[in-house]
């Protein structure tokens, strides 16, 4: 699937218009329903595909947030054959109550995968967690940035930021 076509399947299962209040706390008059473009086959296989030509040599660990980066980190270790790690919102209160599922070493360089960045500030909270476990975090790359702020956010907080989509590449103005 070429990007245009990637972009076009996004926009046609997951664009919804109205009145949102996002995570970030703004309000939008579209929204981007990530699980609605996650749990499509076909698009999900061809984000791997996508998040894989992020994957340097020198990445050992594809990680995602939970719960939209969970899809998205397990299609792409499918696509390249690394391992790859959740990073949880908050510890569970019970079993390991651990933050990170899966094995991530202190020696690891991690490509960081996100769904939708607006403001950066859910995919920042998992990249200081991999980091504060000592390992070093390549790359954060998002599927769609929306363009409002979260570039300038992810930079700043010393991290490289690339996104697959823009909401330009979608047709979406605003």
């Amino acid at each position: 699937m070429t990007k245009q076509e990637l972009a076009k399947r996004i926009k046609e299962t997951a664009y919804l218009e109205g009145d949102f209040l996002l995570r970030s706390g703004k309000r939008s008059k579209y929204y981007l329903d990530k699980y609605l473009f996650e749990t499509q086959p076909d698009i999900l296989k061809a984000l791997g595909a996508e998040f894989a030509k992020y994957v340097t040599s020198d990445v050992t660990l594809i990680a995602g947030a939970e719960l939209g980066g969970v899809a998205l980190a397990a299609a792409t270790a499918m696509q390249t054959g690394k391992k790859w790690i959740i990073i949880r919102n908050s510890k569970k209160d019970y079993g390991t109550s651990k933050m990170i599922e899966g094995v991530l070493n202190k020696d690891d360089v991690v490509l960081l995968v996100e769904d939708i960045a607006t403001t950066g500030g859910q995919v920042l909270e998992a990249a200081k967690i991999i980091t504060g476990a000592g390992a070093k975090v390549k790359k954060i790359v998002a599927v769609i940035d929306r363009k409002q702020g979260a570039g300038e956010n992810i930079t700043n907080a010393g991290y490289k930021f690339e996104s697959i989509l823009t909401k330009e590449d979608l047709g979406i103005k605003g």
